[in-house]
């Protein structure tokens, strides 16, 4: 049954190219990191009140 994974594997690597796979990564981080600092500036927001 590992035969019919390999060609499954070989045809996504060929839908998404590595570009594509590095630019989803560095935008998830970079979205993390936003959703990061407005979750920041609500907790030091809240305490200031």
């Amino acid at each position: 049954m590992t035969e019919p994974t390999e060609p499954r594997r070989r045809s996504m690597e060929e839908k998404f190219p590595r570009a594509l796979w590095v630019r989803l990564i560095i935008y998830v981080a970079v979205g993390h990191l936003f959703a990061a600092f407005v979750y920041l500036l609500f907790t030091l927001g809240a305490q200031n009140q």
